[in-house]
C-alpha cells in the first residue's frame, strides 16, 4: 500500500490526475473538495480556517482507515502549506505505507486560461480571484522534499498517467 498526496495550485489538474491514479492503482480516493461538498462548503468561495481543520480531520480519519484496510490511498488536496504534507506523511508512516508527494506544476498563464475556460463552461465550481490570489501567494512548494513532478499539461495524457501509475505501484519505502 502507498499513500500519494497531490500538491499544487487550483486548476493544475490535481483532481483529474488523482481520479486517474486512484483508478489505475487501484486506490481509495480521499478528496478534500468532496468532503467540503458533503459538508455544504465550497472552497473556491473561501472557507474559514476552523472549517478547513474539520475537513482535514475527516480526511485524515478516512485516509487512516483506508491504509489500515490495506488500500493504496490517493489524497486530492493542494498539499500546501508544508505542515499539511507533514501531517499526511505522519499518517502514512504510522501505517507503514510509503508516502509520495505528486506536485502538479502549473504556470500562471495556463492557470488563468483554465480559470477563464471554466468560467465559460462552468464544468466545476468557480474559484474567486481573491481565493486564487491568496492561494498562490501562500503556496509553499515542496522544493526541499522528495517529490514526483508532473506538468499540468500532462494530467490528461494517458501515456504519462500510466507511467506515473507504474511508478507509484513500484515505489517502496527506503
Amino acid at each position: 500500500m502507498t499513500m500519494a498526496l497531490m500538491c499544487g495550485l487550483s486548476f493544475a489538474g490535481k483532481s483529474t490526475l488523482a481520479a486517474q491514479l486512484a483508478e489505475g492503482l487501484p486506490a481509495s480516493l480521499v478528496s478534500l473538495d468532496l468532503i467540503n461538498e458533503e459538508r455544504g462548503l465550497h472552497g473556491g468561495q473561501g472557507i474559514p480556517l476552523e472549517e478547513w481543520a474539520e475537513t482535514n480531520r475527516i480526511a485524515h480519519e478516512r485516509g487512516r482507515d483506508f491504509l489500515d484496510a490495506g488500500h493504496h490511498v490517493v489524497v486530492d488536496d493542494t498539499g500546501s502549506p508544508r505542515f499539511i504534507r507533514d501531517e499526511w506523511r505522519k499518517i502514512a508512516n504510522r501505517s507503514g505505507a510509503p508516502f509520495l508527494v505528486v506536485w502538479v506544476q502549473i504556470s500562471p498563464e495556463l492557470q488563468q486560461a483554465r480559470v477563464r475556460a471554466n468560467r465559460q463552461s462552468r464544468d466545476r465550481p468557480d474559484v474567486t480571484d481573491a481565493v486564487l490570489h491568496d492561494h498562490r501567494a501562500s503556496f509553499e512548494p515542496p522544493t526541499d522534499e522528495e517529490v514526483i513532478v508532473v506538468d499540468a499539461q500532462d494530467t490528461a495524457d494517458p501515456a504519462r498517467v500510466a507511467a506515473l501509475v507504474q511508478r507509484l505501484r513500484s515505489h517502496r519505502t527506503p
